[in-house]
């Protein structure tokens, strides 16, 4: 990560990074009413999927794909996007994530909020199952304690 403070940017090659408090960001989705609180972190989903997917393609570049989860685990926590540990079970991508910001910073609820990870999820998921994914979060800690899990298969 490369920071420029005289032009206010902090860049990881091409792509720019803001860092914003987690509550901040996620307090925004807590008050939303549904329906469009689940439409607003299903959009966050595809966004992440989409924007962050070109870093997990710049980072497979760096990389052969037996060592990309290893780098995707090594950066989501320079990132500050908590502790991951990649899994696979029957032609499934598991992943376990303790310390999500998206939890922490949205406070206790009903259902999962982490819905930017799953959306790297989905993107990594793509690469190193070799094939349209689809992840979902199957735990998460904002809704009852414990770390944010999650599965990713292909479609």
């Amino acid at each position: 990560m490369n920071a420029d403070p005289a032009r206010g940017e902090l860049r990881e090659g091409d792509a720019r990074y803001l860092l914003v408090r987690c509550d901040s960001l996620m307090g925004m989705f807590r008050r939303l009413a549904e329906p469009a609180r689940s439409e607003a972190l299903a959009a966050f989903a595809d966004s992440v999927a989409e924007h962050g997917g070109r870093s997990a393609e710049r980072y497979l570049s760096e990389v052969d794909r037996k060592k990309l989860l290893g780098k995707i685990q090594a950066t989501a926590g320079s990132l500050g996007w908590g502790m991951w540990k990649f899994e696979q079970e029957d032609g499934a991508l598991l992943l376990t994530v303790e310390n999500s910001p998206f939890a922490q910073g949205h406070g206790p609820c009903a259902g999962p909020v982490c819905a930017a990870i799953a959306g790297m999820l989905r993107a990594v998921a793509a690469l190193a199952l070799g094939g349209e994914a689809h992840a979902e979060e199957i735990a998460c800690a904002a809704a009852g304690g414990g770390p944010c899990r999650f599965r990713a298969r292909l479609r």
